[in-house]
């Protein structure tokens, strides 16, 4: 049987990361591997114990959530991380993508859906929040948005509908049920859609659905 994803839980509120803690150590599946509250606890864990995924918070002593991340990535390139945070600025969110974060959440989640994320990018996937990911377009991406809008266009019909599910915040698992399809399947579709829309990941794939409904009418 497969052993519980291990998870460390980085936020410079004990209480809060206490919450989190207890409220994973609940439900099954999970393992909480260590705990820290500042940017040196966060790279200290992810060196010595690299988990499969840490929960880091923006707002930290020793530099803040944002900056730990590149130095987190220095010393565990594989190092797994989810922004779990209050802040719902573009400018957090788009900087932790840049520097290598997987995922980007928000502190008012409920337990099942953090669990829910944390298996997604445990599996290899990235999350961000479907609202954010909406307001981040808005502030984004608007300079190549007519350009990689007609990219759209040049999807497959199943690739156009994969696109609109991960638009719409599904995980891989989740599409593959919607769709009857094998989720390797569905992973297959999101790596020949990103590489022709020319994007990074399915954040940004989401992102230029988003500008192509924008500027041009959708004749379905």
């Amino acid at each position: 049987m497969m052993t519980g994803i291990r998870v460390a839980v980085v936020d410079d509120h004990p209480l809060f990361r206490e919450g989190v803690t207890r409220s994973l150590s609940e439900i099954d599946g999970f393992e909480i591997v260590a705990e820290g509250g500042s940017r040196d606890e966060a790279v200290a864990i992810a060196q010595s114990l690299n988990p499969d995924v840490m929960l880091l918070d923006i707002s930290m002593p020793g530099g803040g959530g944002l900056n730990a991340v590149p130095a987190i990535l220095s010393v565990a390139p594989s190092q797994k991380i989810v922004m779990l945070t209050v802040s719902e600025a573009n400018d957090d969110v788009a900087a932790a993508l840049k520097e290598g974060a997987k995922g980007y959440i928000l502190k008012g989640i409920g337990a099942r859906a953090l669990a829910e994320v944390i298996r997604t990018v445990a599996s290899g996937e990235s999350y961000v929040a479907p609202t954010l990911s909406a307001k981040l377009l808005t502030g984004q991406l608007a300079n190549s948005a007519p350009a990689k809008s007609n990219l759209v266009a040049e999807l497959t019909r199943r690739e156009q509908e994969v696109l609109h599910l991960v638009a719409s915040g599904m995980s891989n698992k989740q599409i593959a049920r919607k769709l009857d399809l094998h989720e390797k399947t569905v992973k297959h579709h999101m790596t020949q859609i990103m590489a022709k829309l020319d994007v990074a990941n399915r954040t940004e794939a989401a992102m230029v659905l988003r500008d192509a409904l924008d500027w041009r009418p959708v004749s379905q």
